[in-house]
């Protein structure tokens, strides 16, 4: 089953379960004022674990590639959430794959640079109830990963 990431301070995701149902969501990774600069990443590798628990297992890990950030702190935290979430997929001998954001707005709306509104819009067409951008980001990617065959 494959799981997919919009990679961020809030990171949007969705899976497709083994019974074909599909699942997702938004979780933030806002570190707290009391927190240490690595902290929301060892969340974030911790959350992981837990969807593919709860998952009981994942096939793949298809997420948002990035090539251009709109300033330096985002380009870094971005930077920390890849290099995460590629070391976990590693340890836990998962497959993944980065997509660019352009091809999967393209692929949701029929424009590499659809707005948020457009890709909120572009999920609800397809049925789905988006709770956020991040999320509606990671049901296109999702989608646009079964229409290429990438996901079991």
């Amino acid at each position: 089953m494959p799981e997919l990431h919009d990679l961020g301070t809030r990171t949007g995701w969705a899976l497709r379960t083994r019974d074909g149902l599909i699942n997702g969501g938004s979780e933030s990774f806002k570190p707290s004022r009391f927190e240490g600069g690595g902290m929301r990443y060892l969340r974030f590798k911790r959350w992981l674990t837990e969807l593919k628990r709860c998952a009981d297992g994942l096939d793949l890990v298809v997420f948002e590639e990035v090539r251009r950030h709109a300033g330096v702190d985002a380009a870094h935290a971005y930077g920390g959430f890849l290099a995460q979430l590629t070391a976990w997929c590693e340890d836990h001998q998962i497959p993944y794959q980065g997509v660019p954001v352009g091809t999967i707005k393209k692929h949701a709306t029929g424009k590499g640079n659809a707005n948020k509104q457009a890709m909120i819009a572009a999920a609800q067409a397809r049925g789905l109830t988006p709770v956020d951008d991040n999320h509606a980001d990671a049901l296109a990617l999702l989608d646009w990963a079964l229409a290429q065959e990438v996901a079991p």
